[in-house]
């Protein structure tokens, strides 16, 4: 499985947020009797399943995700142990089936969430026991800080609110403070320790600061119980510290690196955009002057146009005026054609009449009009 944010994965998370998961299932350890039959509501990965499985004659661990249900089978079903893909709200067993149930870390994420107390308490044996863990709501927000909210809890509870809902579902309860404490262990440097006593100097219990609250609850009333120190594997906390601060320290220095990998892409990114704009505001004034010389040679053109239209009716004009003086021409042509056809008849009748014998014979006599032979005659 993959690591999201929110559900714990074994070897994907560091140590103290695992040791805060894994401690909760060693308490339950603690509570646990012999070949009981414990039911791990919420299981995500299965390793809590896992933790109580051995001293369990069935160990079942559920989640609302079909592929974490089957991470689970895959990574730690045994004989006593399966996995099933099911609801918190709707659990899938008969009355009383349980002697040990865990819910850690679930309730948060439900919207009915007091179905979940409903069911637990109904699958849950008369003299079994019931742990439910969820986040202080007070010290959860303050410690998120400015990431605000998480996103994948529905509902978060303040202590007075968490016992009373416990008390609604469960005749005997009681609210245990799980904080991470600074301590110092002394141990065998040759026999590896399992158990210790623990001293606790002068710590008043505060739930208003607390980081986590884990719910005890039973039909009957509760055995005695005793505090828990859970020391993590990793047993010189100052140790794991210093050498987590040095981790932190290189991928500080590696995400320094890429913010300035980051800011130099940003510069020349800037320095890119502003030769484009540089080049926008070149082309910008290219198409004004185009505009510019397209508006010089729209009007060049309009004032063509109208000079070739008035050409073209002066043209139309004239032609109209050639037509009309061709016709007038024509008209004066066949008149003086006809007018010299009749002049050139009288000549010839003229001529005639000089010929004439009687005109002669007048001449000859000094009879009849005087005519001189030349009238009639063309230059």
């Amino acid at each position: 499985m993959e690591f999201t944010g929110e559900r714990v994965i074994p070897g994907q998370v560091d140590p103290d947020l695992w040791a805060e998961h894994i401690s909760r299932y060693a308490l339950a350890a603690t509570l646990q009797s012999a070949a009981s039959k414990v039911l791990d509501i919420g299981c995500g990965a299965g390793y809590g399943t896992a933790r109580l499985a051995p001293n369990a004659s069935l160990a079942v661990g559920i989640d609302i995700a079909p592929d974490a249900a089957a991470s689970a089978q895959s990574d730690y079903g045994a004989s006593n142990t399966r996995f099933l893909a099911a609801s918190a709200t709707a659990l899938p067993f008969t009355n009383h089936t349980f002697d040990l149930i865990t819910a850690y870390e679930v309730i948060e994420h439900i919207t009915d969430w007091d179905l979940l107390l409903k069911e637990a308490a109904r699958v849950l044996k008369p003299n079994g026991i019931f742990l439910v863990s969820t986040p202080n709501k007070p010290y959860y927000t303050e410690s998120r800080g400015t990431a605000g909210a998480n996103p994948f809890h529905v509902h978060e509870f303040e202590h007075t609110e968490f016992k009373a809902a416990l008390e609604t579902y469960f005749s005997s309860s009681q609210l245990l403070l799980q904080n991470r404490t600074e301590g110092f262990a002394f141990y065998s440097d040759h026999n590896p320790p399992t158990t210790a006593a623990a001293q606790f100097e002068s710590i008043q219990p505060d739930p208003g600061s607390a980081n986590f609250f884990i719910g005890l609850c039973s039909h009957s009333p509760l055995p005695q119980t005793t505090n828990l120190v859970f020391v993590p594997r990793a047993g010189n906390l100052l140790r794991e510290r210093e050498r987590h601060v040095t981790a932190v320290n290189l991928e500080i220095a590696e995400t320094r690196q890429q913010f300035q990998a980051l800011h130099a892409a940003h510069d020349e990114q800037n320095r890119y955009l502003h030769q484009q704009n540089e080049w926008a505001k070149g082309l910008d004034r290219d198409l004004t002057a185009a505009r510019e010389v397209v508006s010089g040679l729209q009007s060049n053109l309009e004032e063509r146009t109208d000079w070739a239209l008035k050409l073209e009716a002066d043209l139309q004009n004239t032609r109209a005026r050639v037509t009309e003086l061709q016709a007038l021409f024509e008209e004066r042509t066949a008149w003086a054609l006809k007018t010299n056809d009749e002049l050139a008849h009288l000549r010839n009748q003229f001529q005639t009449v000089l010929a004439s014998r009687w005109l002669k014979l007048g001449r000859k006599f000094g009879l009849g009009p005087v005519i001189d032979p030349n009238v009639g005659q063309g230059d």
